[in-house]
């Protein structure tokens, strides 16, 4: 009898050991479950973190690139008018029959100062009108506050539109050849030695046939002021400028 009770209480003893070290168990996985669960949490919470401060850091980034480009911009654009308004107070009540795009600085001569119908040899009247206006053109690009801006002068030779393409562009080419070849050859008197050496590696002559013609008012070419020689400037950092601009306008 004894016996039996005995055996009956270690039963039970056991069975309660059996229990709690189950449950002992189960809690130290809770623990461990919670514990992973929290450090997954935190891991998740540092990386968002980390992804939001290399947002903001990029943001920064590319702001700052937006204001240098704003800031050349408006370098670009400052220089371009002052430059545009130099030259219109340089021709304003001289003889010289020249009219200066305030926008962008372009003046456009009619051929027929320069050259004879179909012909690209300068005939003595264009000879004389470019002897007064190179030299006082020229002047104002090179002057101490455009000078270092100045990345390309080009002189544009432009056709009406009768005639073959072709031979049109090799007319509109000749003409401007020509023009730059009065203003930057060896034996030229137009320029001084020192304007020589700034104007050569900078001067381009192009012909564009009857690619870009004149319209009047009514939509139709007009002949007389589609023939022209243009001459234009391009300013240092306006390439970037207007790659810039592209790319924000595709975007």
């Amino acid at each position: 009898m004894y016996r039996r009770k005995k055996k009956h209480e270690s039963e039970e003893v056991t069975y309660w050991l059996s229990y709690s070290d189950m449950m002992a168990a189960l809690l130290l996985v809770f623990v461990l479950i919670i514990s992973f669960t929290m450090l997954q949490a935190k891991k998740q919470y540092e990386d968002k973190e980390k992804e939001l401060q290399d947002q903001r850091t990029q943001l920064e980034e590319q702001q700052k690139v937006m204001e240098s480009q704003q800031e050349q911009l408006d370098k670009v654009i400052g220089v371009r008018a002052d430059l545009a308004t130099a030259l219109r107070q340089e021709f304003e009540g001289s003889d010289l029959k020249v009219s200066v795009d305030p926008a962008t600085g372009a003046i456009t001569l009619d051929s027929s100062i320069l050259f004879d119908v179909d012909r690209y040899d300068i005939k003595q009247s264009g000879q004389e009108f470019l002897q007064d206006f190179l030299p006082r053109y020229v002047g104002v690009l090179l002057k101490p506050e455009f000078k270092d801006y100045i990345s390309e002068i080009i002189i544009e030779g432009h056709t009406d539109t009768n005639g073959d393409y072709m031979h049109n562009l090799e007319l509109s080419q000749q003409r401007a050849l020509s023009v730059a070849r009065l203003c930057v050859m060896d034996n030229s008197t137009v320029l001084g030695a020192d304007e020589l050496e700034e104007v050569r590696p900078i001067l381009t002559a192009n012909g564009r046939s009857y690619s870009d013609p004149v319209y009047n008012e009514e939509g139709s070419v007009d002949m007389a002021a589609s023939r022209r020689v243009e001459f234009k400037f391009r300013l240092t950092d306006e390439e970037m400028i207007d790659e810039m601009m592209k790319i924000l306008s595709d975007g």
